[in-house]
């Protein structure tokens, strides 16, 4: 009796069939991720969030970064006039004094176009500060002599590192025509003022720089201030009737440690 010949379509069919589910089954985890990718719906997708708080205008898409940004600047001129014109009467060293007109400069142009970009774009802004400037004004409030110079000093350079970076975000990625001008103003503004309060030979760069690594560089957020005479406690006082130093604490404390390269020596009282 012969024996059965094998089934050669079976055979052939079978090993078909295989490659084809192989070659399936790799398209298939080819696909899955890229199709996850597109078709995702997460709140927190920059590309999504983007699209979704923008909002057209004659000058070119307004983002809500552009729209917090106009706030901020706004914000700043209504605690930093005030300060400003303290330091002016209130500054111990020539150089406070000099730093404060720089900053009743600065932001009585920055604040006017604010202001007038704020109006084309028909966007509200505050009237006055945010707690944490009240809390930085009643702060300059209570110090006196030197102390005064010290905390304007420091309070201010904390107050202008912290937006500068939001400055240079805004000023790199709108799209606002009238947002790109005032952010050049910003930047401008900004950076001169840091340059004055640095020259008061006041600011505690290694104390700024703990604080900035500490807390990140939001402006919204309530810091502690650097340098401030009683390095013991730095925190900003929330209560404005409590000195932030006591007197004796004051003379232990040099108001500058030595002038580096560069620095400006406050004149003595």
């Amino acid at each position: 009796m012969r024996p059965r010949p094998p089934v050669r379509g079976r055979g052939m069919f079978t090993g078909t069939g295989l490659i084809i589910t192989g070659l399936v089954a790799t398209l298939a985890a080819l696909i899955l991720p890229l199709w996850s990718y597109e078709n995702r719906s997460s709140p927190g997708t920059s590309v999504d969030t983007l699209n979704a708080d923008t909002v057209p205008t004659l000058y070119g898409p307004l983002s809500a970064l552009d729209r917090d940004f106009l706030v901020k600047v706004r914000l700043a001129g209504l605690w930093e006039l005030p300060a400003g014109r303290q330091a002016q009467q209130k500054g111990v060293g020539e150089a406070v004094r000099t730093a404060g007109r720089h900053l009743v400069e600065g932001h009585t142009v920055l604040d006017e176009r604010v202001r007038t970009v704020a109006a084309e774009l028909n966007i509200a802004l505050p009237d006055e500060p945010n707690d944490q400037q009240k809390a930085w004004l009643s702060q300059l409030d209570s110090a006196q002599g030197t102390d005064y110079d010290r905390e304007f000093a420091n309070i201010l350079r904390l107050a202008h590192g912290r937006v500068f970076p939001l400055v240079a975000q805004v000023r790199a990625s709108t799209q606002n025509a009238l947002v790109r001008g005032l952010a050049d103003d910003a930047n401008s503004t900004v950076l001169d003022h840091i340059r004055v309060l640095e020259a008061t030979g006041y600011v505690d760069f290694a104390a700024l720089a703990r604080e900035m690594a500490a807390t990140g560089a939001s402006p919204s957020a309530a810091p502690t201030v650097p340098g401030t005479a009683a390095p013991a406690a730095p925190t900003v006082p929330a209560d404005p009737a409590a000195p932030a130093v006591s007197a004796p604490a004051a003379q232990s404390v040099p108001a500058d440690p030595g002038p580096g390269p560069g620095q400006v020596v406050p004149a003595t009282p």
